[in-house]
């Protein structure tokens, strides 16, 4: 698969970089450290999002590049689509990337539907970037220090700090190259967990007020409306990481958080511990993800939606 996709860049020139929708540090680091291995190779490049860059990824090295009006698709050869575990993910224009003649989809999420010309899934793999970081070596180009960072900081993330289940002895290595190459954790560390707005902080306290435990079900969760989401001043990036306070908690081995989109619309947030697989509690919601994180969109009233989530953890008996 590597050999496919390396084929590709060495004999096209004009590329589109993207991902999925409410970008997260793996989203952006795997892009931004393609798009400079490849305009390092003298490629032409864009990277495409359709939302905004999270205020506390926008140290990274080259965040000041993505774009976020598609332009024609007649100016690429060809489109890597990042951690995207489904095209629709990409958000309103996955219609018109979908025409592409040249699709590649790198992604390490275990609900991937393999689409695209070009397939280059594990989902054994720490992250995306992880992916990418296996393409750059088999390529034998140069990690520069901004490649370094932007890997290590998607790594960083999509691992809990390297502490999910899905940190392997292979990441640890990447990781410790990285370092070895420039990336530097304390600092990177410092941007990404040390840095919060008060906006941030306002929200997680009301996020705080509604965490309720089940401890029959080994569960805990905790609720974000549109009041409180309006009243802070905040939206929905700023309630990242807030699904695993719950969980860090002694005798909660599954933890939710039910965001409110709008009217009868809700993200709900699943982390969990050990090899209870929350990911099976996404996809019954049509949602995908991991063994310990995942996530899904569900219609209804929050009582509604609350329900069928803890209905389902009880039938598939996930609790412990």
């Amino acid at each position: 698969m590597l050999s496919s996709i390396i084929e590709i860049i060495n004999r096209f020139n004009s590329f589109l970089i993207t991902s999925h929708v409410r970008l997260d540090g793996d989203a952006l680091g795997s892009e931004l450290a393609l798009y400079q291995m490849l305009t390092n190779m003298g490629k032409d490049v864009v990277v495409y999002n359709q939302d905004e860059t999270p205020e506390i990824y926008c140290f990274l090295p080259g965040s000041d590049k993505i774009g976020h009006t598609l332009p024609s698709l007649e100016n690429f050869d060809a489109v890597f689509v990042l951690d995207c575990s489904e095209l629709n993910r990409i958000g309103d224009e996955a219609f018109r990337i979908g025409t592409m003649e040249r699709i590649i989809n790198i992604d390490h999420h275990i609900s991937n539907d393999s689409f695209g010309s070009i397939a280059f899934i594990d989902h054994l793999a720490s992250s995306s970037a992880e992916l990418l970081y296996r393409l750059i070596v088999k390529m034998n180009t140069a990690i520069t220090k901004e490649i370094a960072i932007n890997l290590y900081a998607a790594i960083l993330t999509d691992t809990g700090g390297f502490c999910y289940r899905n940190t392997s002895k292979d990441t640890l290595i990447a990781a410790g190259t990285l370092v070895e190459k420039g990336a530097d954790p304390q600092w990177i560390s410092e941007n990404i967990y040390e840095n919060n707005s008060l906006v941030k902080i306002r929200l997680l306290t009301r996020a705080l007020e509604t965490l309720v435990f089940d401890w029959d079900r080994g569960v805990g969760y905790m609720l974000i409306t549109r009041k409180d989401l309006e009243q802070t001043g905040a939206c929905v990036v700023h309630a990242e990481g807030f699904v695993d306070i719950p969980r860090s908690i002694r005798g909660v081995e599954i933890s939710l958080l039910f965001i409110e989109l709008w009217e009868h619309q809700f993200k709900v947030s699943f982390r969990s511990k050990g090899m209870i697989n929350v990911e099976r509690v996404a996809g019954a919601f049509e949602g995908g993800g991991h063994i310990n994180a995942a996530a899904c969109h569900i219609t209804g009233d929050f009582e509604n939606v609350l329900g069928r989530v803890l209905k389902v953890i009880e039938d598939l008996s996930l609790n412990p």
